[in-house]
């Protein structure tokens, strides 16, 4: 595909589209589905590693490969699950007017807030003195965000993920001191920070404008789903979109240019070198950081939209149309979990975790060897699995009956 057809493609995009059917995209659900199911992994990582309690897996200084590598492949879970969530929200408005689109988006949006609040929260810990705004708070601002950005010419929408996307960067040297509101609007829009009000303490995981325009992006690609959209084309141009920001990535990271604060630099050996250039920061996450995720997230696209007739490809996307009900009950079953093995360890399960994981110094020398951690991961999802498939035919067949199914 040339650089003029592309273009001309990406302009036909701007047009209002209608959607292709009424059944949902297989290879969306797809793509939520093995995201999910590897965002599992880091979670079970972080409450049953041993090695969580010590350091961060991308620590150069102590990681390993595997180690790193496990971490790293869950980096693709929360920029294409914001991205999907984008595409979703534009293949749900239409069928409605702008209006009813707002409206869904501004109310699914407080929605999450509330969610992550006051129910993941208190899943990751069993407690609201220790407060982690993670990706469903970023999801559900973003939204509201959204509910009005869709009011905008479609060249706007674009031009507005663009620059959210590839210009957020420039303001990584901005720090407000202190916890006034001025500091705690800061590290909400930009800056990942903790704040401390007597016993609660509120840690600033996810600040939203880069996560704004990943979910704005997604929306604007969503229109080549429409209806009369030429199927070959919108798998030419997510195919070559993904390969475009793999290679902007590759080029960017190895002059050590704009795009990430920490620049990568030579090892102990090629190895741990390369580990160096794929070290991408993630909070809040940096341009490399999504072009790294996101490119190869739009090949994948652009390779599975054929019917999935493989079995286990089947079972996947059961776990990508429930993403919601799949999230809130990993995390609760991974606690629970976590609780009885410290217990039996002879360790107090209640603290797990009445804080962040490298923030518990009781915990210190509880947690299993890495291996341990995949097996634990593979029964999670085994035990999962039919969960969701009974919550997926529950909503399939009542949805439009039951409109809060809609907001899971």
């Amino acid at each position: 595909m040339t650089t003029n057809t592309l273009i001309s493609d990406l302009a036909i995009v701007q047009a209002p589209a209608r959607l292709a059917k009424n059944k949902r995209i297989e290879s969306i659900d797809f793509l939520r589905g093995v995201v999910m199911i590897i965002m599992a992994l880091d979670h079970v990582r972080d409450y049953f590693h041993y090695d969580a309690f010590m350091y961060s897996p991308t620590d150069l200084s102590q990681t390993n490969i595997p180690l790193f590598f496990t971490r790293f492949i869950t980096h693709y879970c929360a920029p294409v699950f914001v991205f999907l969530a984008g595409t979703s929200s534009y293949l749900y408005g239409v069928k409605r007017s702008k209006k009813q689109l707002s409206l869904y988006l501004l109310t699914r949006g407080l929605w999450l807030v509330f969610l992550e609040i006051f129910i993941v929260g208190l899943f990751r810990t069993f407690s609201y003195t220790y407060l982690n705004l993670q990706v469903i708070w970023a999801i559900g601002i973003s939204m509201i965000v959204l509910s009005v950005l869709i009011y905008l010419p479609r060249a706007l929408i674009l031009l507005s993920a663009i620059l959210l996307i590839a210009a957020h960067d420039l303001l990584d040297t901005v720090h407000v001191a202190g916890n006034s509101s001025v500091a705690v609007l800061w590290s909400i829009l930009h800056d990942v920070k903790h704040f401390t009000y007597g016993y609660f303490i509120i840690y600033v995981h996810y600040p939203v404008l880069p996560w704004i325009g990943v979910m704005t992006a997604g929306y604007y690609l969503g229109s080549l789903y429409a209806r009369d959209y030429p199927a070959i084309k919108r798998k030419q141009i997510l195919f070559t979109l993904g390969v475009g920001a793999i290679a902007l990535f590759i080029i960017l990271r190895f002059v050590n240019g704009y795009g990430d604060p920490v620049q990568w630099s030579t090892q102990k050996n090629a190895a741990f070198t390369l580990l160096s250039f794929l070290n991408v920061e993630k909070y809040p996450p940096s341009l490399l950081y999504l072009l790294v995720t996101l490119g190869p997230a739009l090949v994948f696209l652009a390779l599975t939209e054929k019917p999935i007739n493989n079995k286990w490809m089947s079972k996947i996307i059961i776990f990508g149309r429930v993403p919601m009900f799949y999230y809130l009950a990993h995390i609760l079953l991974i606690h629970i979990l976590a609780i009885v093995s410290a217990l039996v360890a002879g360790y107090p399960g209640m603290i797990v975790l009445s804080e962040s994981v490298n923030n518990t110094p009781a915990l210190r020398g509880f947690g299993f060897s890495l291996a341990a951690v995949y097996e634990i991961w593979i029964g999670l999802v085994i035990l999962l699995y039919p969960l969701c498939r009974w919550f997926e035919r529950y909503k399939r067949n009542y949805q439009s009956e039951c409109w809060w199914l809609s907001y899971l």
